[in-house]
């Protein structure tokens, strides 16, 4: 087995939800931990929602986009520290403890955004949701990783990445559902707190991880688990792995427990392992995924669509996709592989980046002329900057939107949305008048025939990204490290994960606003193609290996670009990387 890459399994599939009657164990070690990517979806869907009615309620937010930003990517702050203190916390403590506060943490922050009396204190509440989501991140994936037979870990471990996009789904549908509560945003926010008392309740009655109890030296303890897991004739192959990774672990360093930083980049299997993983995480997040999962309904609203409802019904579409696309991830992860599914995922990616591109080129260049204001009504709340302009003549609709002192909106024509309209200072009073008056009401995108065709760019995006990119770096990084380094790294893979998430939520609408839609994504495009590059040459194959069994893979491997082609396994043992 050493440095052999297996061919793929077809039953793989089927053998993972024949366990619901098998061994129905199994399933509940995973689907419990796996909400842990369930809190992990619903925060990254909700407050795309719940944004909308925040900036309603807060002027402050609704005027100042960094505020936006920073209510959006101050959970990913939490993250990126709840992350890192994870992987500290799940080699010391045990993966479960770290899971169970990591629900605490998420339930007391749910709290207090329900309760925000403004902007400040929705930012605290958001914070304590990161550090619960960062450790819960990292955490889930590795337990049901330690928890899982070698042949369907992809599978299971691919169920974590299906509750995150079920969360993610469900936050669009119950944002959906409180659109017109009282509260709206509040309860939206608040419901969050649900599924981070579920998990807590189930983890409660669930063992620790029997890896992490056999590194621990009870012995015992671990085997009475995975007599639960394997069957009798795959236990002691399982032991005998497990015992072999603990020895060699202390002929190394002197010992099972200790860690030394500096061995990380010095050994080479850890070495290569982190490349491979850091690396696909820095990739999941430059391609702008979370920028289409936080900000999905601005986006729709950018693409010309005005009303809140409407864009949060649209965004349904791209969520569901998200989830169904997990669904196709649980069938292709063990069957394709971890590194083609990464490839082909990538380059579907900037397809669909291309497309969007394109598509808001052509709704920002062609967006309705301004006429001066005739209404009667608006007549005295004409927009300061356009009566001032010098050439009035050529104004047209997402330059009216980009007045500021005041701020200002585009009051579309009653008989075509796309004829000229009106350019008038944004208010409640001016909104409630172009309304009553059967107008469209438009203050952060324009009319477009085109407009439509985002939805389709952006459906194009999740169906490339979400069975591959979606899936792959969060099974690569829980599966590719030695057993004695598996916390800390997984720990630094997800606080990278994080720190690019929160770099690419916290500058997206900025950028949209410096450099314009079409070439922020084009940039995003640009970033997937790079990552084509390094999935080809840096990420190794795991499909299939038994845990203890990838390190003896990573110490052989060889960078090969013609991945699709079977190879031997003497072929693979002789050709090793200089």
């Amino acid at each position: 087995m050493e440095g052999a890459i297996p061919t793929a399994d077809a039953s793989a599939f089927r053998e993972c939800f024949s366990l619901a009657w098998t061994n129905p164990y199994i399933l509940r070690l995973a689907f419990s931990a796996g909400i842990g990517g369930l809190l992990f979806g619903y925060d990254t869907g909700v407050i795309s929602g719940a944004l909308l009615y925040i900036r309603d309620d807060f002027k402050a937010v609704d005027r100042d986009v960094f505020l936006q930003e920073t209510i959006v990517s101050t959970a990913l702050a939490g993250a990126i520290v709840g992350a890192a203190f994870g992987g500290w916390m799940t080699d010391r403590c045990g993966r479960k403890p770290a899971l169970l506060l990591a629900d605490f943490l998420f339930f007391v922050g749910a709290v207090i955004m329900a309760a925000a009396n403004g902007p400040p204190l929705l930012i605290v509440g958001r914070v304590f949701v990161g550090l619960g989501v960062g450790m819960a991140s990292m955490t889930a994936p590795l337990y049901i990783s330690e928890a899982s037979p070698a042949k369907i870990r992809g599978a299971l471990v691919s169920t974590n990445a299906f509750l995150i996009t079920g969360g993610q789904f469900l936050s669009y549908l119950i944002n959906l559902a409180f659109t017109r509560a009282p509260g709206t945003w509040r309860w939206m926010l608040g419901v969050a707190g649900l599924p981070a008392l579920l998990q807590f309740f189930l983890m409660i009655f669930l063992p620790e991880s029997p890896r992490w109890l056999y590194r621990k030296g009870k012995v015992e303890e671990a085997k009475a688990i995975l007599e639960k897991i394997y069957p009798a004739h795959q236990l002691e192959e399982e032991m005998r792995d497990l015992h072999e990774s603990v020895e060699a672990e202390i002929k190394e360093t002197g010992s099972a427990g200790k860690i030394s930083y500096s061995e990380l980049w010095k050994t080479k299997t850890v070495r290569r392992g982190l490349i491979a993983g850091v690396g696909l995480q820095i990739f999941q997040q430059f391609v702008g995924i979370n920028t289409v999962m936080y900000y999905s309904p601005t986006i729709i609203q950018l693409a010309g669509i005005a009303s809140n409802q409407t864009a949060l019904l649209l965004s349904l579409v791209t969520s569901g996709l998200n989830a169904a696309g997990s669904i196709v991830s649980i069938y292709l992860i063990d069957r394709t592989g971890r590194r083609k599914l990464a490839a082909f995922s990538l380059a579907g990616v900037v397809i669909a980046l291309a497309l969007l591109s394109g598509i808001f080129y052509q709704t920002t260049t062609h967006s309705p002329k301004v006429t001066p204001t005739l209404t009667s009504h608006l007549k005295n709340y004409t927009c300061p900057a356009y009566s001032s302009a010098a050439n009035a003549n050529s104004w047209d609709c997402m330059k009216c939107l980009k007045a500021s002192s005041p701020t200002c909106g585009f009051c579309a024509s009653a008989t075509n949305k796309l004829l000229p309209g009106e350019c008038v200072i944004s208010n409640n009073t001016v909104k409630d008048v172009c309304g009553g008056e059967n107008r469209l009401w438009y203050t952060r995108g324009c009319p477009s025939k085109t407009g439509w065709l985002a939805l389709v760019g952006l459906a194009l995006y999740i169906i490339f990204f979400s069975p591959g990119m979606g899936t792959v770096p969060w099974i690569v990084n829980s599966e590719i490290y030695p057993l004695r380094y598996r916390g800390i790294c997984g720990g630094i893979a997800a606080t990278v994960n994080w720190t690019s998430n929160l770099i690419v939520a916290q500058s997206f609408l900025s950028l949209t606003k410096a450099i314009g839609i079409p070439w922020t994504f084009l940039m995003f495009g640009v970033i997937a193609i790079i990552g084509v590059c390094f999935v080809l040459i840096c990420v190794p194959e795991t499909k299939g290996l038994p845990i203890e069994e990838i390190e003896k893979m990573l110490e052989n491997r060889a960078i090969h670009l013609k991945f699709w082609e079977k190879r031997s396994d003497n072929l693979e043992k002789n050709i090793q990387i200089p």
